[in-house]
Parts: structure tokens; C-alpha cells; sequence
């Protein structure tokens, strides 16, 4: 089964690291997007690059920015192939965001 990992965390979480913590956590994504395990994976563009798209009674109405303002945003997903949820909980569990005050929403992907 398929699995969406959304990675979100607040914008700048590893200006706070060192160079080389950023650098092993970059290697950890890496390591993900080399697992055989990982579909399609994407870093995402900051929040404030964001448009939104909404059609009202017949009109599109763009705004910019992302759709909800909160602390933390979407900053990439990964689409996994796992056994099950289990399989795919222990996956995001890996990923730095996770452990570093982020948080990886999964998700079933429906398959038509």
C-alpha cells in the first residue's frame, strides 16, 4: 500500500543546527529518497512562494501564501510503499523533521 509522508516544520528549523548536524540531516532525506521503499519524493519551496486557487460562484480567486496561517508549514512529502501503517510509522518516525519539533502527517493514498 501506499503511504503520502507530509513533512511540516516551522520555516528556518535547521538555521539552527551546526554545518555538520545540517549536513547529516540532509544526508537522512537522502538516505530516504535511496530507500527502496520511497515512490517520488519532493522538497517543497518556501510557504510565502504559495498561491492558493479557489473558485466562488463561478470565479477563481488567487491568494498568495499557503492556504492556512499556522506555525508550522508543508515543506515536502515523500510517497512510500509499505506493508502496512505500521511499516509506514516507522519510516516517518526516521525523519529529522520529526525529531526536531516537526511533525510527518501519514497518510493511506486511495487507489483507484
Amino acid at each position: 500500500m501506499q503511504y503520502a509522508l507530509m513533512i511540516y516544520a516551522e520555516p528556518g528549523l535547521g538555521e539552527g543546527l551546526s554545518d555538520v548536524e545540517r549536513e547529516a540531516v540532509r544526508a537522512e532525506y537522502s538516505a530516504l529518497a535511496e530507500d527502496t521503499r520511497c515512490v517520488a519524493d519532493a522538497q517543497l519551496e518556501p510557504a510565502e512562494t504559495a498561491t492558493c486557487v479557489r473558485v466562488t460562484g463561478g470565479r477563481t480567486l488567487l491568494t498568495d501564501g499557503p492556504f492556512a496561517d499556522t506555525k508550522e508549514v508543508l515543506g515536502g512529502l515523500c510517497l512510500i510503499e509499505a506493508a502496512d501503517l505500521d511499516e509506514a510509522l516507522e519510516v516517518a518516525a526516521r525523519l529529522p523533521a520529526a525529531r526536531l519539533g516537526g511533525v510527518v502527517e501519514v497518510r493511506p493514498v486511495v487507489r483507484h
